[in-house]
Parts: structure tokens; C-alpha cells; sequence
């Protein structure tokens, strides 16, 4: 039996110490190795795309290197599940995805009476009758009631309008009152006014006796 033994011992011993088996162990290692630091460098790159932080890529890369070729496989399954579960690219993008819902949401508009959604050339909601927009009197633009401006024009709706006839005659009392400061009396209509009025419009109570003659002019003072 003993004899039986020492042959399979011996036979083992003979393959495993034969070149071809000695090459394809240190193949293996060869293998092992490399396996083992790229999975540390994927680790590292990995942390670099889940994370800001700069220190946590090296530190994933380390504790892979410290469980060795030959335990480095536990150490990517602890690394996988410690690690975070979105890139940043991916959480960019879910950003960006609830922004361009969110401003798709306030681009719906919504009466502000009655919350129903209404349409941008709507001046009054059919619904509740709540005024929404008016038109501008310049440029016939619908326009915010908010507004106390036209955007398109430049209608300035605080400031009232002064009539074309008042500013027409601005000059002429301008012009009015130039000449009497300059002649140092008054106006004509002015200082005969009192003595041209009928008798009946000073004296309501006596009749009129005669035709209201013409109210006449005070000759222009010597210079």
C-alpha cells in the first residue's frame, strides 16, 4: 500500500515539476496579478465618474491593493456595494430631465380665477370671466395687466396724455403772458369784463330796458 502511495506521490511531484506545468503556473500568476491591478484601476476610475471627492478614487484603489491577488475578487464585491449607486453623468441628467419637465409644467398657463389652463391669446377666461390680458391702445398688442409698460412699443400706461388742443395753445399763452409782462398791463378782455356785462347780469332783479350794446375796447396805452 505504502508502495502505491509513493508512486502517486511520485507521479504528481513529476507532473507538477514539468516545464509545461511550470509555465502555465506562473502564466496564472501572471494573469492573477494583472487582473488585480486593473480591477484597481477600474476602481479608480469607476470612484472617479461616481464621485467629486479626489481622495475617494485612490482610496477604492488601495483597499483593493491591500486584499492581495489573492482576495482582491472580495474586495471588488464589498467595493460594488459601498460604492454609489449613480454616476455623476447620470444624475446630471436626471436633473436636467426634471428641469425641462418642470418648465414644461410653468409653460402651461392656468387662469388664476378658476386654475383651468387657458391659452396665451386669451384676453378674458370663458370660464370665470377673470380679466387675463388687454390690448395695447398703441400698438393693438396683448399685454399683461402687470404691466405698466408696453414691451413692444414702449406705451407707457401710468402717464396720462395731454390733449392735442392744450398743447397746441401752451405757446399761445406763452406768448400771452410774454407780451403783457413786457407792456405792463393786463389783457383787454380782462379789464373791461366787469364794465361791458348788461344791467340785468349785474342787477338780476330790474328788467332789461334796451339792446346790450357792444362791449368796446380800451384804447391802447401811449408809449
Amino acid at each position: 500500500m505504502d508502495e502505491i502511495l509513493n508512486n502517486i506521490t511520485k507521479s504528481f511531484t513529476d507532473i507538477v515539476e514539468s516545464d509545461f506545468v511550470q509555465i502555465a503556473i506562473r502564466l496564472i500568476g501572471i494573469y492573477l496579478v494583472v487582473l488585480w491591478l486593473a480591477s484597481a484601476y477600474w476602481a479608480f476610475r469607476d470612484m472617479q465618474q461616481r464621485s467629486d471627492n479626489v481622495i475617494l478614487p485612490y482610496v477604492a484603489a488601495a483597499g483593493i491593493i491591500l486584499f492581495t491577488p489573492l482576495f482582491f475578487v472580495l474586495a471588488i464585491w464589498i467595493y460594488k456595494i459601498v460604492r454609489p449607486h449613480e454616476k455623476i453623468g447620470e444624475v446630471w441628467e436626471r436633473n436636467l430631465a426634471e428641469e425641462a419637465l418642470l418648465a414644461e409644467v410653468e409653460a402651461i398657463h392656468h387662469c388664476p380665477g378658476c386654475e383651468r389652463r387657458i391659452d396665451d391669446e386669451w384676453i378674458i377666461c370663458p370660464s370665470c370671466r377673470t380679466r387675463l390680458k388687454r390690448v395695447c391702445p398703441n400698438c393693438s398688442r396683448l399685454v399683461g395687466m402687470d404691466w405698466s409698460l408696453c414691451a413692444w412699443c414702449g406705451k407707457d400706461f401710468e402717464r396720462r396724455e395731454i390733449p392735442a388742443a392744450a398743447i397746441e395753445a401752451l405757446p399761445r399763452s406763452r406768448e400771452n403772458a410774454a407780451r403783457l409782462a413786457a407792456t405792463g398791463t393786463e389783457s383787454p378782455t380782462t379789464a373791461t369784463a366787469p364794465a361791458t356785462l348788461p344791467s340785468s347780469v349785474r342787477n338780476p332783479g330790474r328788467p332789461v330796458a334796451g339792446p346790450i350794446p357792444a362791449p368796446t375796447q380800451d384804447p391802447l396805452p401811449e408809449r
